[in-house]
């Protein structure tokens, strides 16, 4: 595996993911987590500054979840503005 991460440090972070508890472990996976959603909406941003927030969304639910739910996400959300 490709690591910047001294050898020391990791074995010292892998000891403290091993005592960690299921949800400290948790609430660094939601953490985890938020931090790439925030990111990749923040590159749809910057690639698409034209997109308004909507599309932002719609944009990350095609690239992460696929075309035909973003296009049935677009679909019910037309519906809902008439």
């Amino acid at each position: 595996m490709l690591t910047d991460t001294d050898s020391e440090v990791a074995a010292v972070q892998m000891e403290l993911l091993r005592r960690a508890s299921i949800s400290e472990k948790l609430g660094l996976v939601q953490s985890l987590t938020s931090a790439v959603v925030s990111l990749c909406r923040q590159g749809i941003r910057e690639r698409h500054p034209e997109y308004s927030e909507r599309d932002v969304d719609l944009r990350f639910v095609e690239m992460n979840y696929g075309r035909g739910l973003a296009e049935g996400m677009r679909q019910r959300l037309e519906r809902d503005r008439e």
